[in-house]
């Protein structure tokens, strides 16, 4: 495999762990804009127990993992009175917020960063991650939680009224959302071997909710294909690279009117799931003969 090739998969698979971080409070009805926060808190956290204290490297990123994930709870309390655009400012807030605190942070290199970071990020242990990610969600959409999160999604006083804790559920998905933010740093960091604070900016968050919501935030294959898309598309159209974050606006934008669930939606994974089992029984009726 070429160092190109490999290169581009690091990247979808770093997009596709923090395109899920998105689809995680969205799926509950939380519009989260905090992820390149949470990247940077999982990436700095990774990365000094790495170099400072030679923590192993799953080790470092599951720290990484959680020390976001216990901000992401923090920050979910507040989160639970306010909803919409207000919740949208609020976590792109407390985004720059972590991103500033690093910034004038000497301890970690402030504004020079830290470098001489091991490269420890692969092809193999990424996808292992998402592998893991894709087998819990699909367990928990099948499960009684899964209900339970749609349930709030659709319509929440309903769900408190049929005996839901609002409170508990919303603030551990807000939590776990920030946890996958932060293993995707842990693996940003491990990967570029340098970071600053610069590489967790308000685009950053931007990038993430465009590849949710372009691939579809009503199942997390929307995620994967979304990230993955809308990785290659710049390669593609290589020389039109400066403009990524306009064509990544007016794809947005097209797809709001002409498919506003985006492009893969519950009615097409269901749509696909039958006829992936019709080939099935079709094939084992053609052996049984």
């Amino acid at each position: 495999m070429s160092f190109y090739v490999q290169t581009l998969l690091l990247t979808i698979g770093i997009n596709i762990i923090l395109a899920f971080s998105f689809y995680v409070p969205f799926s509950a009805g939380m519009i989260c804009l905090g992820q390149a926060g949470f990247m940077a808190l999982g990436a700095y956290t990774a990365a000094l127990l790495s170099i400072k204290a030679g923590f192993p490297f799953l080790v470092a990123i599951l720290a990484g993992g959680c020390a976001s994930g216990i901000v992401g709870i923090i920050a979910g309390f507040p989160a639970l009175r306010i909803r919409g655009v207000y919740l949208m400012l609020m976590t792109l807030g407390l985004g720059e917020a972590i991103r500033v605190f690093f910034l004038n942070f000497e301890y970690v290199g402030g504004v020079t960063g830290i470098s001489g970071i091991p490269q420890r990020t692969s092809i193999y242990n990424m996808y292992a991650f998402i592998a893991v990610f894709t087998i819990v969600f699909l367990r928990i959409n099948s499960s009684q939680i899964g209900r339970i999160i749609e349930a709030i999604r659709e319509n929440e006083e309903a769900a408190q009224g049929m005996g839901i804790n609002l409170t508990e559920y919303k603030v551990l998905i807000f939590g776990a959302g920030a946890f996958i933010a932060g293993i995707g740093g842990g693996f940003y960091a491990h990967y570029v071997q340098f970071i600053e604070p610069g590489n967790f900016g308000v685009q950053q968050s931007l990038e993430v909710m465009i590849f949710s919501i372009f691939g579809g935030t009503e199942t997390f294959w929307g995620s994967i294909f979304g990230a993955s898309f809308l990785t290659l598309l710049p390669e593609w159209l290589r020389p039109l690279q400066e403009w990524r974050m306009f064509m990544y606006g007016m794809i947005l934008l097209v797809m709001m009117v002409l498919r506003p669930k985006g492009v893969v939606d519950s009615n097409l994974v269901r749509a696909v799931a039958q006829r992936l089992r019709v080939t099935k029984k079709q094939e084992a009726e053609l052996d049984a003969k």
